[in-house]
Formats: structure tokens, C-alpha cells, sequence
């Protein structure tokens, strides 16, 4: 599996498997046949409510001798009624408590809204305790990156948003670069441009799939690995796991990816500046199956 490397010197898978809107019964039927293929990176997200599911499959998998703690890199993500400082620490016991795991490989905030200035020191206290061993932060824009910046020891490792060929993100790379003087990875969400089918005909990504003998997609993904983009497409379907892991031997031309960079952008979803009311709603993650 190729990896990147963090800002904090840890190494990070550039292919997961990720389980957004899955089902307990679904990541329970599907996440190990996705271990079963190679992937070792897996993303979820307390607001998921499939972390219990996950740390079940993690378990047996590592039970049955299939994998080792050590090969598997887990992401979750705290919502922002954990952010606050008091409550935030609790929070992080309460993850790892729900996925049966004594650490977790990457903990971001999930949303840019409520108190993540004052929690990202118990962000930082968690990796300190050994419970988190990176952090980073979704959705992101980058004035509120930057009161992050501000009060942190520990520079946020990545930075997870939408991302595909439409929506390059190259300046906001550029600028979380310049404001924190080290690289900042983008991990994509909509890394297939939110199943558009206009996308995968783009001419560039077209003929760039005809020279490889890639599928349209695959040659997105390959574009985001060249891109240094950590991606983890959800599917269900063992067939397309498989595809999925398969781009890994897909190799774009400089040309290739100029030609894909020259794509017009707009995204397909605007990150509000106030949060939405899904944001604030309580929710209580202990009711998991």
C-alpha cells in the first residue's frame, strides 16, 4: 500500500476504505471483506454511529490473525459538542470505549463550528497520553485553520474536505502551507466528484483512461494519489474495492494531470459559515448497535 508522510513524521495509508452512511450491519457484512483485500486504513467518524460495528470487525480480524493492531490505521472524528475543553477529553475516552481500541491513528474535528480552539488542547493532551497518535482537522477554510494556528503546539497533520478534479483544492493547500510552514495533507471527501458522470467524461480524464486501459474512475483516484490526496471511496461492492486498490498500478503522465488540473472548478458543496442545525443537535453516540 503506498503511504504519505505527516507533518508529524508519521506514515499514512493513501487508500482506505471509508464507511460514511453505512449501516452497523453493512460495516459488519462489508469492512472485512474490504481487510480481506488489503485495505488498511479505515475512516469513520463518531457522527457516523457505526464506530462499535467497526471496532468489532478490527477486533475479530485481529483475533483471527488477519492483521495486527500495528498494520491498520484508524481515523475518527469528534461533532462540535465535543469541543469544548471540559468535555472534550471524555469524548476521546468515550471513542475509544465504543470502538474497544486503547489508541486511534488520526482524530479529527469533524465540522469547523462551535469551540475547537479551546479543544484542540485536549487534542493535543490525548496524543500527549498516547490515546490519539495524530490530529487534524474537516472541513476547514482556511481563516479557521488558522485560529487553530494559533494556539497550537501541535500543527493539524491533515485537513479533510471535498476534493476530486472539479475542486483541486490547490489553494487551500497553498495557503495551510504557508500559514503553517510545513505540507498539510488533504484527505478528499467526494473524491469522485459526488458520483457526477459529466466528471468521469471529462475529455482529460477520458483519454487519459483509454491510454492506461483504466476506467474513468481509477484514473481519478490515480490523479489523487498524484496529487498526494489520502482518499478512501465508500462502496459496497467487493468487485469495486477491489477496483479501487487496483489504481494503485495506474501511472498518469505529467501531461495527464496537467491536463486534468485544467479542469473548471466549483464544488458541489459550500461549507457555511454559521453551522447548520445538524450541527448543534446532542447526540447520544452510547445508543450504537
Amino acid at each position: 500500500m503506498q503511504s504519505f508522510t505527516m507533518n508529524d513524521g508519521h506514515q499514512i495509508p493513501a487508500l482506505g476504505y471509508g464507511v460514511f452512511q453505512m449501516t452497523s450491519a453493512e460495516v459488519t457484512e462489508h469492512l472485512p471483506q474490504a481487510l480481506e483485500l488489503g485495505y488498511r486504513h479505515i475512516d469513520t467518524a463518531n457522527a457516523y454511529f457505526n464506530e462499535v460495528a467497526v471496532g468489532e470487525v478490527v477486533r475479530d480480524a485481529i483475533a483471527a490473525g488477519a492483521v495486527t493492531r500495528e498494520d491498520l490505521f484508524i481515523t475518527t472524528k469528534l461533532f462540535p459538542q465535543s469541543y469544548p475543553y471540559a468535555q472534550c477529553g471524555k469524548d476521546i475516552d468515550a471513542t475509544l470505549e465504543r470502538l474497544g481500541l486503547d489508541y486511534v491513528d488520526l482524530l479529527l474535528f469533524h465540522q469547523p463550528y462551535g469551540e475547537y480552539v479551546a479543544g484542540w488542547k485536549a487534542m493535543e493532551e490525548a496524543v500527549a497520553a498516547g490515546k490519539v497518535r495524530s490530529i487534524g482537522l474537516s472541513n476547514f477554510p482556511i481563516a479557521k485553520f488558522q485560529e487553530i494556528l494559533d494556539v497550537a503546539e501541535i500543527i493539524p497533520a491533515v485537513n479533510q474536505v471535498e476534493a476530486h478534479p472539479r475542486w483541486n483544492q490547490h489553494e487551500l493547500k497553498a495557503e495551510m502551507e504557508q500559514a503553517a510552514g510545513t505540507e498539510v495533507l488533504v484527505e478528499a471527501w467526494y473524491p469522485l466528484g459526488h458520483g457526477d458522470k459529466t466528471l468521469l467524461d471529462e475529455p482529460a480524464i477520458t483519454a487519459a483512461a483509454r491510454r492506461t486501459g483504466a476506467t474513468p474512475a481509477q484514473v481519478i483516484l490515480a490523479w489523487h494519489l498524484a496529487e498526494k490526496n489520502v482518499t478512501f471511496p465508500k462502496t459496497l461492492s467487493r468487485a469495486h474495492m477491489a477496483d479501487n486498490l487496483a489504481v494503485l498500478d495506474v501511472e498518469l503522465t505529467p501531461d495527464e494531470i496537467a491536463a486534468i488540473n485544467q479542469i473548471p472548478q466549483q464544488p458541489y458543496y459550500v461549507i457555511p459559515d454559521e453551522p447548520p442545525a445538524f450541527t448543534t443537535t446532542v447526540m447520544d453516540y452510547s445508543q450504537q448497535a
